[in-house]
């Protein structure tokens, strides 16, 4: 063990008692190294990335980000005025065995390069607005139904539909985002893959399967909280609907009871879908809006404006209170940007309006209460009165 320690590896400096000192001499392969950077890690993800459990995810013009199963980290550069010497494993080739001419007759360590700094890892949100762009980019809609029913005259010499399509793979390639973020994010914009390639439903679409199912709610006499996952799809595919989508309708609008083939409408999902159906781009008188709703909503589900946060607002137009949608949907994921897109929107802000366009900000190490005090100034005229937000 004597010979080997003289060779010159970490195994002196790695057993260095504190306060000794050891000898160091030039590596006979000294040099920049700028293939080898040093990387900080804590204990979990360096058994993570020594299992192979980790990967780089952008594009060439992009960031990378590391990637464990569940989390996403920014890699940063972090600068060192101290001399960082990499010293290598004392089996390294390329090793000089050093004499016993040394005086002390220690373990001469040489040092294989000079590190300015480290890669530090920092857990960061995911970044899936990328994924909501390019999903959002091409619907899935009724004329897609009829191609899959054709011969598929409409794909190209690659086998691949005319469009900007995503398989798993495409997406892991292209979404800066761990696997299991990744897939909350399609959960979270209902997206449903269809041979192969993911895709979100155009609306119209999805509203037209929707009305026909509760058609047959009332025609079967059907229970909104009782429905057999079998009957409903043998039900819609009689009615010319794919029976993907049709199993796809109840994920979207429904909920497993009790993690069986049964199922129940949310009327919380229902009543929304039927609220954007009505409002679309357009402004209305909050009472006239409340009466069309009532009518569009089913027998059995009773609509509440509460359930319509984070996705409409109100304004006061004189005596008149008009209704228009805002859907938290449509905003950016990112703080800085999130901010940013709701006070142009509004200069200020009521926390009862403000709290549901945040409520699905999830960052790392901050609180909500940090997010407000990062981006916003908070008011209150009156003791008694509600606090009001501005942009910092």
């Amino acid at each position: 063990m004597e010979e080997i320690g003289r060779i010159g590896g970490a195994e002196a400096v790695i057993n260095l008692k504190l306060g000794s000192s050891v000898p160091i001499s030039y590596h006979p392969c000294f040099g920049p190294h700028e293939d080898l950077l040093l990387l900080e890690a804590d204990d979990k993800l360096v058994s993570d990335i020594f299992h192979e459990r980790v990967t780089l995810r952008g594009l060439p013009d992009e960031d990378a980000v590391l990637c464990t199963k569940s989390k996403t980290y920014a890699i940063k550069f972090v600068g060192n005025s101290n001399s960082m010497f990499l010293i290598p494993p004392s089996i390294c080739p390329g090793d000089a065995q050093v004499s016993d001419t040394n005086s002390n007759d220690k373990p001469l360590v040489s040092v294989l390069k000079i590190a300015p700094g480290n890669m530090e890892l920092v857990e960061v949100s995911p970044r899936l607005d990328k994924l909501k762009e390019i999903l959002l980019a091409n619907h899935f809609g009724a004329g897609d139904v009829e191609a899959m029913m054709d011969d598929d005259d409409d794909l190209d010499h690659n086998g691949k539909r005319d469009l900007a399509l995503y398989t798993w793979s495409d997406l892991v390639n292209t979404v800066q985002a761990s696997d299991e973020e990744l897939r909350n994010g399609l959960q979270s914009l209902s997206a449903i893959e269809i041979d192969g390639y993911w895709r979100v439903i155009d609306e119209n679409y999805l509203d037209m399967i929707l009305r026909m199912l509760l058609h047959n709610c009332v025609l079967k006499d059907w229970s909104f909280d009782d429905l057999d996952e079998d009957d409903v799809v043998d039900a819609l595919v009689a009615d010319e609907f794919p029976s993907q989508l049709a199993g796809h309708c109840l994920r979207v609008f429904g909920s497993k009871v009790n993690e069986t083939d049964k199922w129940k409408l949310e009327p919380r999902l229902v009543c929304l879908h039927f609220a954007r159906q009505i409002l679309r781009e357009e402004k209305m008188r909050l009472e006239s809006f409340m009466e069309e709703w009532k009518k569009k909503i089913p027998d059995g589900m009773e609509e509440r404006f509460e359930m319509l946060e984070g996705e409409v607002l109100t304004e006061k137009i004189g005596i008149e209170t008009r209704v228009y949608t805002f859907s938290v949907r449509s905003l950016p994921s990112t703080p800085a940007e999130r901010f940013s897109v709701l006070f142009k929107h509004r200069s200020k802000w009521e926390w009862k309006d403000l709290e549901p366009y945040l409520r699905d900000l999830h960052v790392p190490r901050l609180s909500m209460e940090g997010l407000l005090l990062k981006y916003t100034r908070r008011a209150q005229p009156k003791a008694d009165a509600p606090p009001v937000f501005s942009a910092r």
